[in-house]
């Protein structure tokens, strides 16, 4: 059992920053790909940025150069630092793991930027 509680989102005006957070509890697997991923009203939900087990990451190109995922092995916990918000980055925020054939969601937490 597995479960991705996010935290840190909130309301916040234009060009401010916010940090996520993504906690694991339950069963840890070795070797998992760890992202964030938003949801915006009325659109799909996309990618924002990924971060392999050995660190290497990858970011959507709306948020690279702003946007900065890290993760505490030791914590079990998974971040996502936003900085330079735009109100385009206003979405629901949800964290995903993939280990080997399993796949793990957390329930998501909203971000609003106004401008």
């Amino acid at each position: 059992q597995v479960q991705l509680v996010e935290s840190g989102g909130g309301s916040v005006q234009a060009g401010g920053s916010l940090k996520l957070s993504c906690k694991h509890s339950g069963i840890i697997f070795s070797t998992c790909m760890r992202g964030w991923y938003r949801q915006a009203p009325e659109k799909e939900r996309e990618l924002v940025a990924l971060i392999s087990s050995d660190g290497t990451t990858n970011y959507a190109g709306s948020v690279k150069g702003r946007f900065a995922v890290s993760q505490d092995n030791a914590k079990n916990t998974l971040y996502l630092q936003m900085n330079s918000l735009k109100t385009e980055d206003t979405a629901v925020y949800y964290c995903r793991e993939m280990c080997g054939s399993y796949t793990f969601w957390g329930q998501g937490t909203q971000v609003t930027v106004s401008s």
